[in-house]
Parts: C-alpha cells; sequence; structure tokens
C-alpha cells in the first residue's frame, strides 16, 4: 500500500472515532453509562452499530475510551499548578480559570466524569486512582513550599482543592439549576468572567499569610 493511501486511511479512521466520541461524551452525559446504548450513539454518528462495533467493541470500551479523553483534558488543566513558578495568587488565578475553562468549554464532558465518581466510580475508579493522586500530591507539595514560605497561610490544602473543584466544576453539572435561577437558556461568558472574579476573590482571601 503506498503511504499517500495508508495516511489518508489514518485520517480517515481517526476523524471517524472522534466523530463517533464526540457523541458518545454527549449520550452518557444525557443518560449516564447505564441509560446510553450502543445503538443511539450509532445512529447519532450516521452509523451502523455493526460498524461502531469495529472500532469499539463494547459499550465499556467505549466508555472508558471517553473518560480517558476527559481526563486528558481535565489534568491538562491541573497541571498549571503543579508547576507554578509564579506568586501564589497568581498561580491559584490561573488554576481555576483553567478549571472554569473546561467547565464553559467541556459541560457534558465534565458531566459524564461526576457521574462516573457519583455513581461510585465503579467503572474507571482505578484509572482516576492511578492519575489524579499524583498530580494532586504534586499539587500539595506547591502549597507546603508556600506555606513553609510564609507566603500563604497555613490553610488544609486539601480541602481548598476539593472546594475549588466544587466551585468550578458545578458550572458545568449544575449549569441547568443555575439557568433557572438566572432565568436564561445557557449561561454566558459574563456569568463565568462574574464566576471566576468570585471564586478567585474567595480563595485569595483564604490563603492571605495572616501576620501578627
Amino acid at each position: 500500500m503506498k503511504p499517500a493511501t495508508l495516511s489518508r486511511r489514518v485520517q480517515n479512521r481517526d476523524k471517524l472515532e472522534a466523530d463517533i466520541l464526540a457523541e458518545a461524551v454527549q449520550v452518557f452525559a444525557e443518560t449516564g453509562y447505564e441509560g446510553a446504548s450502543i445503538a443511539t450513539i450509532a445512529e447519532r454518528a450516521g452509523l451502523s452499530k455493526q460498524n461502531l462495533m469495529y472500532y469499539f467493541p463494547t459499550k465499556q470500551a467505549l466508555y472508558q475510551r471517553v473518560l480517558d479523553g476527559v481526563l486528558d483534558d481535565w489534568l491538562e488543566r491541573m497541571d498549571v499548578l503543579a508547576h507554578a513558578e509564579h506568586a501564589p495568587e497568581d498561580a491559584l488565578r490561573a488554576y481555576i480559570a483553567a478549571k472554569l475553562s473546561f467547565s464553559r468549554e467541556q459541560p457534558a464532558a465534565s458531566r459524564v466524569y461526576a457521574l462516573e465518581v457519583i455513581g461510585g466510580a465503579k467503572l474507571y475508579g482505578a484509572q482516576i486512582s492511578a492519575r489524579v493522586l499524583p498530580l494532586v500530591r504534586k499539587d500539595l507539595e506547591v502549597f507546603e513550599r508556600w506555606i513553609a514560605a510564609g507566603r500563604i497561610a497555613a490553610v488544609n490544602a486539601t480541602h481548598l482543592l476539593f472546594a475549588i473543584w466544587a466551585m468550578t466544576q458545578s458550572y458545568a453539572d449544575f449549569s441547568a439549576q443555575m439557568c433557572l435561577v438566572l432565568n436564561r437558556r445557557q449561561l454566558t461568558r459574563q456569568d463565568y468572567a462574574d464566576a471566576e472574579q468570585t471564586i478567585c476573590a474567595m480563595v485569595i482571601a483564604a490563603v492571605q499569610p495572616r501576620h501578627a
């Protein structure tokens, strides 16, 4: 087979897999793992069930591939803090902005991840432990260095991270409730800007050093 022909086949396969995954994210976000079906995802992707199963032979294989992609994106944004070289305030602002950006750009992906965790992470718990915990430890080491140097208050960094995750991810996972309260069909960029300003203000205030 000619290299050009092989390259086109690879490109076509990659695009088809990307299309399948894009539809799968939406279906899993809407119905959860148990409610989703390969037939529904295939129909939305414009494929037969048999064609889809050529690429993803089981629903669990497709689900795990979806979550792999979600976690890749989520961890990439978390990495902002683990390699922080700036002042604590700047690093925390960048971290919060990155997490809110994920909620704004990938709301369905965030909901898929949330549903898996709420359900006890039965199908993806091992991957979460293997990939999230090492990065969280790096983040906590950053906080420990800041605390030791007197750059921030002696906060419970673990629970501060939990609070940041909850505040930022709620703009994806509970956006429907927020829209009802705000009386609009969807959250706006201004809503996310206001959220970022508010969350940053609370977090920065929480870590301010307490000088005697």
